[in-house]
């Protein structure tokens, strides 16, 4: 704890050095965290990947940003690691990594909640956009009588809309947009798409022309 707190406060060109060094991540020179509580077991920032200002990543196992992937101000982001001596998800050993990927150029914008008891993963040129949404990988399992989890997958170009749920066991195809305030709670396959809703449904087929499908940056203006 006190390393934390020593690197924490210190201006972000040591603080790099000091968290490489002392933690044994992996932060290309290019990459960048704000005044922020970052502090996996293992975290890995690719060239020009960003963690702003306020957001939270504890008791993960793994956190990987690629090249100008960001996660933007005031997320909180927390797990259970497989390390933890603790009963939960004992019968999950070997099954489960509490970890969170993001793709190159994709992006988490701010206040969300992403809960990685298990694996979330989002492909290249995400956006989980607006705020208040949350990525729930655990809950407990009524007819077990225990904690539970699965892993949420996020396929490539997709696009997540504000204040929207999405469960464990949850995937959304690449080229495939969910929309705001709706719930994931199951695995779709169908591409160029657009599922919306509580629960979430296929909605209608989407243009695979569209600009956003084809872009070659993740920053939209």
């Amino acid at each position: 704890m006190i390393k934390k707190l020593f690197a924490f406060f210190m201006p972000w060109a040591l603080k790099r050095r000091i968290l490489n060094t002392w933690f044994g991540y992996e932060i290309h020179p290019s990459a960048r965290i704000g005044f922020a509580w970052i502090f996996p077991k293992k975290l890995v920032m690719q060239e020009r990947s960003k963690i702003a200002h306020f957001s939270i990543a504890i008791h993960l196992d793994h956190v990987k940003l690629g090249t100008y992937a960001s996660i933007g101000r005031s997320n909180w982001i927390t797990g259970f690691p497989t390390s933890s001596a603790s009963r939960h998800f004992t019968h999950q050993q070997g099954k489960r990594k509490s970890e969170l990927i993001i793709g190159d150029h994709s992006a988490i914008t701010k206040n969300h909640h992403i809960d990685c008891t298990n694996s979330i993963i989002l492909g290249k040129f995400v956006t989980i956009a607006g705020y208040r949404s949350q990525f729930l990988t655990h809950s407990i399992n009524i007819e077990e009588g225990r904690q539970d989890s699965y892993p949420i997958h996020i396929g490539d170009y997709c696009f997540v809309g504000t204040n929207s749920v999405v469960l464990g066991g949850a995937k959304l195809p690449s080229y495939s947009v969910l929309g705001a305030k709706s719930l994931l709670n199951k695995a779709f396959e169908q591409q160029f798409a657009l599922y919306a809703g509580v629960p979430a449904a296929f909605v209608k087929p989407l243009n695979k022309d569209a600009k956003y499908f084809t872009r070659q940056t993740g920053y939209i203006f």
